[in-house]
Protein backbone atom coordinates (compact mmCIF):
# COMPACT_ATOMS: atom_id res chain seq x y z
CA UNK A 1 0.00 0.00 0.00
CA UNK A 2 2.53 2.35 1.03
CA UNK A 3 4.54 1.76 -2.86
CA UNK A 4 0.47 2.51 -4.18
CA UNK A 5 1.02 6.29 -2.50
CA UNK A 6 4.29 6.76 -3.54
CA UNK A 7 3.54 5.97 -6.69
CA UNK A 8 0.55 8.13 -6.79
CA UNK A 9 2.68 11.27 -5.38
CA UNK A 10 5.45 10.94 -7.62
CA UNK A 11 3.11 10.16 -10.62
CA UNK A 12 1.37 13.31 -9.61
CA UNK A 13 4.81 15.67 -8.98
CA UNK A 14 5.54 14.24 -12.87
CA UNK A 15 2.54 15.52 -14.03
CA UNK A 16 2.61 19.15 -12.54
CA UNK A 17 6.50 19.67 -13.48
CA UNK A 18 6.10 18.72 -16.71
CA UNK A 19 3.23 20.70 -17.68
CA UNK A 20 4.95 23.84 -15.73
CA UNK A 21 7.86 23.12 -18.39
CA UNK A 22 4.91 22.83 -21.08
CA UNK A 23 3.65 26.37 -20.06
CA UNK A 24 6.96 28.44 -20.06
CA UNK A 25 6.92 30.51 -22.67
CA UNK A 26 9.47 30.54 -25.54
CA UNK A 27 12.32 32.91 -24.78
CA UNK A 28 12.69 36.03 -26.96
CA UNK A 29 15.60 36.57 -29.40
CA UNK A 30 18.34 38.83 -27.53
CA UNK A 31 19.01 40.51 -30.76
CA UNK A 32 18.63 44.29 -31.15
CA UNK A 33 15.92 45.43 -33.12
CA UNK A 34 17.19 48.06 -35.65
CA UNK A 35 17.55 51.50 -34.85
CA UNK A 36 15.40 52.86 -37.41
CA UNK A 37 12.13 50.97 -36.44
CA UNK A 38 13.37 52.32 -32.39
CA UNK A 39 12.22 55.89 -33.85
CA UNK A 40 8.69 57.05 -34.33
CA UNK A 41 7.00 58.58 -37.01
CA UNK A 42 5.08 61.42 -36.45
CA UNK A 43 1.54 61.25 -36.27
CA UNK A 44 -0.42 61.43 -39.62
CA UNK A 45 -2.41 64.81 -39.35
CA UNK A 46 -5.54 65.23 -40.64
CA UNK A 47 -6.91 68.02 -42.45
CA UNK A 48 -10.39 70.19 -42.85
CA UNK A 49 -10.65 73.30 -45.45
CA UNK A 50 -13.34 75.56 -44.58
CA UNK A 51 -14.61 78.88 -43.02
CA UNK A 52 -14.52 80.03 -39.10
CA UNK A 53 -17.40 80.49 -37.68
CA UNK A 54 -16.14 81.80 -34.73
CA UNK A 55 -13.36 82.02 -32.41
CA UNK A 56 -12.57 81.67 -28.82
CA UNK A 57 -9.76 83.10 -27.23
CA UNK A 58 -10.24 82.35 -23.80
CA UNK A 59 -10.97 78.42 -24.51
CA UNK A 60 -8.16 78.57 -27.17
CA UNK A 61 -10.79 77.09 -29.73
CA UNK A 62 -11.99 77.95 -33.29
CA UNK A 63 -15.42 76.30 -34.96
CA UNK A 64 -14.35 75.82 -38.42
CA UNK A 65 -17.94 75.48 -41.27
CA UNK A 66 -18.06 74.10 -44.87
CA UNK A 67 -21.44 73.52 -45.87
CA UNK A 68 -23.32 71.58 -42.71
CA UNK A 69 -19.64 69.62 -41.95
CA UNK A 70 -19.06 71.98 -38.56
CA UNK A 71 -15.84 71.50 -36.39
CA UNK A 72 -14.28 72.54 -33.05
CA UNK A 73 -10.46 72.56 -32.84
CA UNK A 74 -8.21 73.47 -30.08
CA UNK A 75 -5.83 75.55 -30.54
CA UNK A 76 -2.32 74.05 -29.35
CA UNK A 77 0.23 76.94 -28.20
CA UNK A 78 2.49 75.39 -29.93
CA UNK A 79 -0.10 75.72 -33.27
CA UNK A 80 1.25 77.88 -36.26
CA UNK A 81 -1.12 79.95 -37.09
CA UNK A 82 -0.11 81.15 -40.84
CA UNK A 83 -1.25 84.00 -43.80
CA UNK A 84 1.35 83.37 -46.67
CA UNK A 85 4.26 83.78 -45.03
CA UNK A 86 3.28 85.60 -41.92
CA UNK A 87 2.59 84.23 -38.35
CA UNK A 88 -0.16 84.96 -36.61
CA UNK A 89 -1.85 84.97 -33.00
CA UNK A 90 -5.35 83.47 -32.29
CA UNK A 91 -6.56 87.26 -31.81
CA UNK A 92 -5.80 87.85 -35.71
CA UNK A 93 -8.53 85.01 -36.43
CA UNK A 94 -11.81 86.09 -37.21
CA UNK A 95 -14.81 84.81 -38.23
CA UNK A 96 -15.86 84.30 -42.03
CA UNK A 97 -12.09 84.02 -42.73
CA UNK A 98 -11.15 80.98 -45.11
CA UNK A 99 -8.92 78.36 -43.37
CA UNK A 100 -7.16 75.27 -43.71
CA UNK A 101 -6.33 73.43 -40.42
CA UNK A 102 -4.30 70.55 -39.83
CA UNK A 103 -5.01 68.59 -36.84
CA UNK A 104 -4.35 65.61 -35.08
CA UNK A 105 -7.03 63.51 -32.49
CA UNK A 106 -6.32 63.48 -28.99
CA UNK A 107 -9.37 60.81 -27.84
CA UNK A 108 -12.53 62.72 -28.48
CA UNK A 109 -10.45 66.40 -29.51
CA UNK A 110 -9.09 67.44 -32.69
CA UNK A 111 -6.05 69.76 -31.76
CA UNK A 112 -5.05 72.19 -35.06
CA UNK A 113 -1.53 72.07 -35.39
CA UNK A 114 -1.62 74.32 -38.19
CA UNK A 115 -4.10 76.81 -39.58
CA UNK A 116 -3.44 78.49 -42.94
CA UNK A 117 -5.28 81.49 -43.88
CA UNK A 118 -6.19 81.40 -47.48
CA UNK A 119 -5.03 84.08 -49.45
CA UNK A 120 -6.65 85.51 -52.62
CA UNK A 121 -4.87 84.51 -55.83
CA UNK A 122 -3.21 86.78 -57.35
CA UNK A 123 -4.73 87.70 -60.77
CA UNK A 124 -2.61 86.42 -63.95
CA UNK A 125 -0.57 89.70 -65.22
CA UNK A 126 -2.07 90.47 -69.33
CA UNK A 127 1.09 91.26 -71.83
Amino acid sequence: MKKLVLLVVLLTLVVFVSGGIAAAPPKAETTPAPAAAATTAPAKLDKFSGTIKSVDEMAKSIVVVKGKAQKTFAVDENAKIIKGKTNLALADLKAKMPVRVEYKKEEAKMIAMTISIATPKAAPKGK
